[in-house]
């Protein structure tokens, strides 16, 4: 089947690319009473005064709002997983790895709970952020169809230069929010994010016409429900949201809160940290001897009995849901790690935001052997994903970092993606000097 995506002629933006540029540069740099702003269409400029507002950071990166384990939680309760098949017979049609375009469909808050589509745009999305869990709220990227659709709550299309963030403008995109049919109430949004195609007034009628479709099989479906003999329902608890944070630092923060309590965190022992990073890298269990040795070394069975006491002693006071069982040890919740997060966010293709999370080596000081083996692993899953997908922008942040600074491959890597005539290239020279024997 063709993809309903493929390239039309004779479109054109409503005021030349380099006059929308040169008007928000003066815009974001405070001169908000240059001549150029009057010819910016008054839906994005608005939208770029919000942005403003919002103190929204022009090249910055969407905040990660819902961990993978959190996401997928999330959204197998959400409304619209019921509608997702529809959504990509509807939008992606055929080959959806060979669309052309990537769909993605968010909550009413604007976080994104789906993005399929083409993989090569994908992939080149994913590293300014456009991935599962991230945050495309305007008042988090500033202007972009997805979240300002919602803000306005109508369907809207945004073409390259008008998006607020610069890391945004290669692409353009359509989008169009989705309410309860019977309450009209938010559910969240639909958008379709590409090169020209997306933002043809043949795109904005499918997205709105998908919508509707939409919102009539979530009724359909509803109504269908309500015949049905009504079932109890089991009481839930909140789960319990843990984090165990050790990239770039020595004494691990352990952050704990449910659903509708605050966060608290408090600082562990080194070794606390050695066993509960343990404890949540295996999570179907240790036995005391395979944990005292990833812990301690080979023949620590005894040391490890005494400072589990002390482990179950100190988390019973602060976080009571995270004393480990035993037989084997164990957590009998889920504890997640910002080790974990970084591996999710490569996985998800968002080199950018993952860098940008990576704070430094798993527990550096730490010489327990389990804890080498996840300092080796996540370090290595960075630099592997970085050299084959990453921009040269992203792999020149990487070659800057202590980690990668004199790591010949990356910067042998960055000269070759770099421009002949660019001025960061000296400077890459004369570090590969620097290293060679």
């Amino acid at each position: 089947m063709t993809s309903a995506w493929s390239r039309q002629r004779g479109v054109s933006p409503e005021t030349s690319r380099l006059l929308i540029e040169r008007a928000h540069e003066e815009l974001v740099a405070g001169n908000r009473g240059d001549t150029r702003l009057a010819d910016v269409r008054p839906l994005v400029r608005d939208s770029w005064e919000r942005s403003l507002a919002s103190l929204v950071g022009a090249e910055g990166l969407p905040p990660m709002a819902l961990s993978r384990e959190e996401l997928e939680e999330y959204r197998r309760a959400h409304p619209l997983a019921t509608v997702m098949d529809m959504i990509r017979g509807l939008l992606l049609p055929g080959e959806a790895g060979e669309s052309g375009v990537v769909v993605a469909v968010g909550d009413a808050s604007g976080r994104l709970l789906w993005v399929e589509g083409d993989l090569d745009i994908r992939r080149r999305t994913g590293d300014m952020g456009f991935v599962e869990g991230a945050n495309w709220a305007e008042d988090a990227v500033g202007t972009a169809a997805p979240g300002t659709a919602l803000r306005l709550d109508r369907s809207v299309q945004i073409h390259g230069a008008e998006h607020y963030n610069r890391l945004v403008q290669p692409w353009s995109c359509t989008a169009a929010p989705l309410h309860d049919p019977e309450t009209r109430r938010l559910l969240g949004v639909i958008d379709v994010t590409g090169g020209a195609e997306a933002v043809t007034p043949q795109a904005q009628l499918l997205v709105d016409a998908a919508a509707r479709a939409i919102e009539s099989e979530l009724l359909v479906a509803r109504l269908r429900r309500r015949a049905e003999a009504p079932k109890r329902r089991a009481t839930r608890r909140a789960p319990v949201r843990a984090t165990l944070r050790v990239l770039g630092r020595d004494r691990a923060v352990l952050e704990t809160g449910g659903a509708s309590d605050p966060t608290a965190s408090v600082q562990l022992s080194a070794r606390h940290a050695e066993i509960l990073l343990m404890l949540a890298t295996h999570r179907a269990g240790l036995s005391a001897e395979r944990l005292g040795e990833l812990v301690y070394g080979d023949g620590a069975t005894e040391s490890l009995r005494p400072e589990m006491v002390r482990l179950r002693r100190a988390l019973e006071s602060v976080a009571p849901a995270l004393v480990p069982a035993s037989r084997p040890y164990r957590l009998i919740v889920d504890l997640d790690t910002d080790a974990q997060h970084v591996v999710s966010l490569l996985d998800r293709g968002a080199h950018r935001v993952a860098l940008a999370a990576y704070a430094g080596a798993v527990l550096p000081d730490s010489v327990a052997p389990g804890v080498e083996q996840v300092r080796a692993s996540v370090s290595a899953a960075l630099r592997e994903a970085l050299i084959e997908d990453a921009s040269v922008d992203v792999l020149l942040a990487y070659a800057d970092t202590d980690e990668a600074a004199d790591d010949a491959e990356v910067l042998r890597l960055c000269l070759e993606l770099l421009p002949a005539r660019s001025p960061k290239r000296a400077g890459l020279v004369a570090r590969l000097d620097r290293l060679a024997p």
